[in-house]
């Protein structure tokens, strides 16, 4: 008899989750969701990369198993970046063809076009750097290559600033949960897989809560402020 798995909201906001359904291969595409796809902001892509670097020997075996933590960490981390790379050049193809739409598209559940002018803002205030500074901030992450789309950002500028930002938020991450899993549990014996709820919303809260302060109670740009009103 197969037995069918149920899905909650809950498990779809869980990192733990994806990796125990989905493992490698729903990991990478998430990677690559949360940017290429622009209703993917709401994926957990911080809190899941620290996950999967604790859990980086599990996910290896997949579909390699070196025998060294680290070659195996490595590997994952090269993929992660190829995907996010992958994601941020989809999301600037979007922009560039069919950005101007989304400035003039109806709110839904997936979709707030509020969002759009944080992103626009956020660009507008850091320039090109932003596409780096971008890779660590939720929704933010999403909305940053599409603006970069909209606004004609020169392709070898982005092409640069994807690279490094990408790398230097997947090893960030992914070392992070790795090796501060190791640590904790030699040093301390202190196994944090058993306290990932807590992690994962220590995470989630460090990295979104300056983006929620902006979205509610930041200063309204002229473009915001004449959306809001209805003009």
């Amino acid at each position: 008899m197969i037995e069918l798995l149920t899905i909650t909201f809950k498990d779809l906001l869980s990192p733990e989750f994806y990796i125990n359904n989905g493992g490698l291969w729903i990991f990478l595409f998430i990677v690559f969701a949360e940017t290429g796809l622009f209703a993917g902001f709401f994926l957990p892509g911080d809190s899941l990369l620290f996950v999967a670097g604790i859990y980086s020997n599990e996910m290896a075996n997949y579909l390699f198993d070196t025998g060294s933590d680290f070659v195996n960490l490595l590997m994952i981390t090269v993929m992660v970046i190829f995907c996010g790379i992958l994601g941020n050049f989809v999301g600037y193809w979007f922009g560039a063809k069919s950005g101007p739409f989304l400035f003039h598209r109806k709110d839904n559940f997936l979709f707030k076009k509020r969002y759009l002018y944080d992103a626009k803002e956020f660009y507008e205030k850091h320039g090109v750097a932003a596409i780096v500074f971008a890779r660590f901030l939720p929704i933010i992450r999403t909305f940053s290559p599409i603006i970069a789309g909209i606004v004609g950002m020169e392709k070898k500028a982005f092409t640069f600033f994807n690279i490094i930002g990408c790398a230097a938020w997947a090893s960030s991450m992914l070392f992070a949960g790795h090796y501060l899993y190791r640590f904790f549990l030699r040093h301390y014996d202190f196994d944090l897989k058993k306290h990932l709820e807590y992690i994962v919303i220590g995470i989630v809260l460090i990295t979104t809560l300056p983006v929620l302060y902006k979205i509610f109670f930041g200063k309204k740009s002229p473009d915001r402020a004449e959306m809001n009103s209805g003009k």
